[in-house]
């Protein structure tokens, strides 16, 4: 299947901006390299979903997707919304602003290995030789990275753990909306999601964080804006265009970019030192994904 010129820009726009995306959400949580400044994380992450929701509304508005979900069915699209948005958005801004961008970009996308995983032992799915040997890869560079956060006194080897953990329930996620029955567009329920996702972290932010908040100051607001208006408003709709038409090998390798970006950003924009335990993680976890990945 060859790809149209709409959907190579779409596509390489989708990993730049996921790519990227890793040290501007550091920014965020933890100010500049050179004016470090640790802003409340769960009231970060609530103002860009709550301000990227009108942009996202725009933009299902002008593909003229009906919104409108039957009250039956509000339960179903609630089950969804806990494992595919709101762990993986409550514990990787925690885990951006204690680890590295680019090490949270990596254990972060381990998603697809561990939907390998949870096809296999849980819907009953086979796995091919190559598929259980990118497992095996990415668990090497998983506890590459453990290892290292482990012997060094300023890791933090709860949050790489949580990362993790929020990845494998991602996956599972994955799972269940690709088995759900919601007889509405996939882009209704993702807008409807969003909103609920959207809500319940205002309210942690504001129990949790209310004491501590304040106006962002000018590189916190950029990360704010940009999340809200390119990731929220713009790449999520973008990856559901993506992978309802093109074929398995395009998201691929949208899938095995973002981890790469994710690393090299962190260095190239925020002076992130990689260790070989990086170096070797990213060559782990690419080798993996492909090897997931890969069509029969």
């Amino acid at each position: 299947m060859r790809l149209t010129r709409r959907q190579l820009v779409v596509l390489v726009l989708l990993t730049l901006t996921w790519g990227i995306n890793w040290p501007i959400m550091k920014v965020g949580v933890s100010g500049l390299p050179s004016a470090p400044s640790a802003y409340p994380p769960l009231t970060f992450r609530s103002l860009s979903m709550v301000l990227g929701l009108p942009v996202l509304w725009l933009a299902l508005r002008v593909l003229k997707v009906p919104l409108a979900i039957p009250r039956a069915h509000w339960p179903a699209v609630a089950r969804l919304t806990g494992p595919n948005m709101l762990v993986w958005h409550v514990v990787i801004i925690f885990g951006v602003q204690a680890l590295s961008s680019g090490r949270s970009a990596i254990l972060g996308y381990t998603m697809p290995i561990f939907a390998a995983l949870v096809g296999a032992f849980v819907y009953g799915e086979r796995l091919a030789r190559r598929q259980w040997l990118g497992v095996a890869a990415a668990g090497l560079g998983v506890l590459l990275l453990l290892s290292e956060e482990f012997s060094s006194l300023a890791g933090a080897p709860w949050a790489a753990a949580a990362v993790v953990g929020a990845a494998a329930v991602w996956a599972l996620g994955t799972h269940m909306l690709r088995r759900s029955t919601v007889p509405v567009p996939l882009l209704a329920i993702v807008f409807w999601m969003t909103v609920t996702c959207a809500v319940v972290m205002s309210v942690l932010a504001a129990v949790v964080e209310g004491s501590r908040w304040r106006v962002p100051d000018l590189p916190v607001a950029g990360a704010v804006a940009f999340n809200a208006v390119v990731i929220f408003g713009f790449s999520q709709a973008a990856w559901l265009y993506l992978a309802k038409t093109l074929p398995p090998v395009a998201s691929s390798i949208s899938v095995m970019m973002i981890p790469v970006l994710g690393v090299f950003s962190g260095a190239f924009f925020l002076g992130e030192v990689l260790h070989w335990q990086d170096w070797a993680s990213v060559a782990l976890m690419v080798s993996a994904i492909a090897l997931v990945l890969r069509a029969r």
